[in-house]
C-alpha cells in the first residue's frame, strides 16, 4: 500500500522551486552543487508547509525535464533528502515527503502556538489579540442569564439565533444598508462562512479569483475545497486593488467566485476607496461573478482621522452580486467563534440548507454572548479597547523593526492587524526557518500567495508591544543575520521571554 496521501506534479513543483530566492552566500562561500540546491529547495517547501508531508513527488525523469536539469541531479537530490529524513521511497510506490523523527509537522495554515511554547517563542504567526476584558467575562455572564429559555429547546438553529440575526441586520441598516434578518446566517467564525460559500458556489475545479497576496487560511480552505485559484495582483504599497487587472481576470477567466478584503486587507493593510468598490462590483456583475467581501477587519480603524468608505454591499442594492462575511474574531476575540454572512434571502436559504450536511449550527451560548454585547453597548466599548491595544502595538512594532532592520520596507497601515514587509532581498521562507531557531515565529510571504509568490516578504501582526516588540525585532534581526551568513543550523536556543 502506498504511503503517500497526495501528489505534486512536476510542473507545479518546478514553479514553486523556481520562485524561491537563492540563499545569500557569505564572503568567499562557494556556490552549492546543483543537487544540493535542489534538495535544499524541496526541504524548504516541506518545512514551510507548501508541499504537504506524505505528498508523492514526481519521478526523477519527470522532474528533470520540468527543471531542465539532468536526471542524475534529481536522483542525487532525492538521495540527500532520504538520508536527512525528508523523503521516503519504496519500489513501485514512488517517493513521498516526510519529516525527520522528532520534528513537528509543518503548519499548513497560521495556527497559534500551544500555550506551553509561549515562554520561549514569540508568536508572530497568528494575528489575534487577547480578549478585551472585562467585556468577555461580562458577555459570558449576560449569555448565561439569558440561556434558560433556550435550554428547553433542541438547541439547533441552522440560520442562527433569531435575536442575533435581527441584531446583525439592524447594525447593517444603521450603516446605511437596509437589511432584514432573513438576509443573515450566523456561522462558526468567518472560516465557517467561507467554507459554506465555497461549497455552495464553487465546486471542485471551479475558478476563484483572489487578491495577490491574500489571507493564507482562506487560500488553503479554497485549495482543499478543490478550487482553482486565479491570483489578481494588488497595487503597490497600500493602493489596494488594480481595477484594470480585475476587469481583465473577471472577463477572461470568468471565475465563479471572487474573494476580497476591502477594509484593512490581510496581509497588506490596504483600504479600498469608494470608487474602487463601485467599479469592482460593476465588473463582477458584468462577468457573472459572485463577489465575496471579507469584513472581519472593518471595525479596526486605528487612526482617528480615517474616513471609512461605505461597505461594498452598498453598491449592490439588489443583493445579486455581493456576499458579505463578518466575524467577532478579529474585532473582539478569536476565541469567540461567531461569524456571519449577509446575502439575498434566497442565497441565505441555500446556504442554510447546504450547511445541514456538515454543520448543524453555531453554539448557542456564544451567540447569546455576542448579542448581549451588541445590545448593551459592550461591543463598542470592547472594540475601542481593541483599537487602542492594536494601535499601541502597531506603533511599537514599527519603531522596533525600523531600528533593528532599517533595510526592510513597508507602508504603515491605518487599520487592521498586520504589517506587510519587504525583507531587503532575503528569502521570507528562510527567515521563517531561521526565526524558529532564534525564538520568533513569523509567516513568510509565500503563505499568502499562489504557487510560491512573495518570497521576499513576511507578515508581522500587531500582537505584541512594548518590550516584547523590541525583543521580537531583535530576534528577527538575528534570523536575518543567519540567512545572510548562510548558516545551516545550530543556532543558540532562545532564552525564555515572558512579559
Amino acid at each position: 500500500m502506498a504511503q503517500w496521501t497526495s501528489a505534486v506534479g512536476p510542473a507545479q513543483l518546478a514553479r514553486q522551486l523556481q520562485a524561491q530566492q537563492p540563499r545569500p552566500a557569505g564572503p568567499g562561500a562557494r556556490k552549492p552543487p546543483a543537487y544540493r540546491a535542489l534538495a535544499d529547495g524541496i526541504r524548504l517547501l516541506v518545512l514551510e508547509g507548501r508541499v504537504p508531508v506524505a505528498a508523492r513527488l514526481p519521478a526523477e525523469r519527470e522532474l528533470a525535464v520540468a527543471l531542465t536539469v539532468s536526471r542524475t541531479t534529481v536522483a542525487a537530490a532525492y538521495e540527500a533528502l532520504r538520508s536527512e529524513g525528508f523523503l521516503e521511497s519504496r519500489r513501485g510506490a514512488g517517493s513521498w515527503t516526510a519529516v525527520p523523527a522528532g520534528n513537528p509537522l509543518p503548519a499548513r495554515g497560521l495556527e497559534p502556538l500551544p500555550p506551553e511554547a509561549l515562554g520561549s517563542m514569540i508568536d508572530l504567526g497568528c494575528a489575534a489579540l487577547p480578549a478585551p476584558e472585562p467585556w468577555l467575562t461580562r458577555g459570558v455572564q449576560g449569555a448565561l442569564e439569558e440561556l434558560p429559555p433556550y435550554a428547553h429547546t433542541h438547541g439547533d438553529y441552522p440560520a442562527g439565533l433569531p435575536a442575533l440575526r435581527q441584531m446583525l441586520a439592524d447594525r447593517y441598516t444603521a450603516r446605511g444598508i437596509p437589511t432584514m434578518p432573513e438576509q443573515i446566517m450566523v456561522t462558526t467564525g468567518a472560516m465557517g462562512a467561507m467554507d459554506a460559500i465555497c461549497h455552495l458556489f464553487a465546486g471542485r475545479g471551479e475558478r476563484i479569483a483572489v487578491e495577490s497576496p491574500s489571507y493564507a487560511n482562506i487560500l488553503q480552505l479554497m485549495r482543499e475545497a478543490g478550487a482553482r485559484l486565479v491570483p489578481v495582483a494588488m497595487s503597490e504599497g497600500l493602493g489596494s486593488w488594480d481595477l484594470g487587472r480585475w476587469r481583465q481576470v473577471l472577463r477572461d477567466a470568468a471565475p465563479r467566485l471572487a474573494y476580497v478584503v476591502a477594509d484593512f486587507h490581510n496581509p497588506t493593510g490596504a483600504l479600498a476607496d469608494e470608487d474602487q468598490r463601485r467599479q469592482l462590483v460593476e465588473a463582477a456583475r458584468s462577468a457573472g461573478t459572485v463577489l465575496v467581501v471579507d469584513e472581519t477587519m472593518t471595525e479596526l480603524h486605528l487612526d482617528d482621522d480615517v474616513d471609512m468608505p461605505r461597505p461594498v454591499c452598498a453598491f449592490d442594492p439588489a443583493g445579486s452580486t455581493v456576499l458579505t462575511v463578518g466575524s467577532a474574531s478579529k474585532a473582539f476575540w478569536a476565541g469567540m467563534r461567531i461569524g456571519w454572512v449577509r446575502a439575498a434571502p434566497d442565497v441565505i436559504r441555500s446556504l442554510v440548507a447546504a450547511r445541514a450536511y456538515a454543520d448543524l449550527g453555531t453554539p448557542v451560548l456564544e451567540q447569546l454572548g455576542v448579542n448581549w454585547l451588541m445590545r448593551t453597548g459592550g461591543w463598542e466599548e470592547a472594540v475601542a479597547l481593541r483599537r487602542d491595544q492594536a494601535r499601541e502595538n502597531r506603533d511599537a512594532l514599527v519603531t522596533a523593526v525600523r531600528r533593528e532592520l532599517p533595510e526592510w520596507e513597508f507602508s504603515v497601515p491605518r487599520g487592521g492587524l498586520t504589517l506587510w514587509v519587504r525583507t531587503g532581498g532575503l528569502s521570507g521562507s528562510r527567515l521563517a526557518e531561521a526565526g524558529e531557531r532564534v525564538g520568533v515565529r513569523v509567516p513568510s510571504g509565500p503563505r499568502f500567495g499562489v504557487d510560491g509568490a512573495f518570497e521576499g516578504f513576511v507578515r508581522l501582526p500587531f500582537t505584541v508591544g512594548g518590550p516584547v516588540a523590541d525583543e521580537a525585532a531583535a530576534r528577527l534581526a538575528a534570523a536575518a543575520r543567519l540567512v545572510e551568513s548562510g548558516a545551516g543550523g545550530g543556532a543558540e536556543p532562545p532564552r525564555s521571554f515572558v512579559a
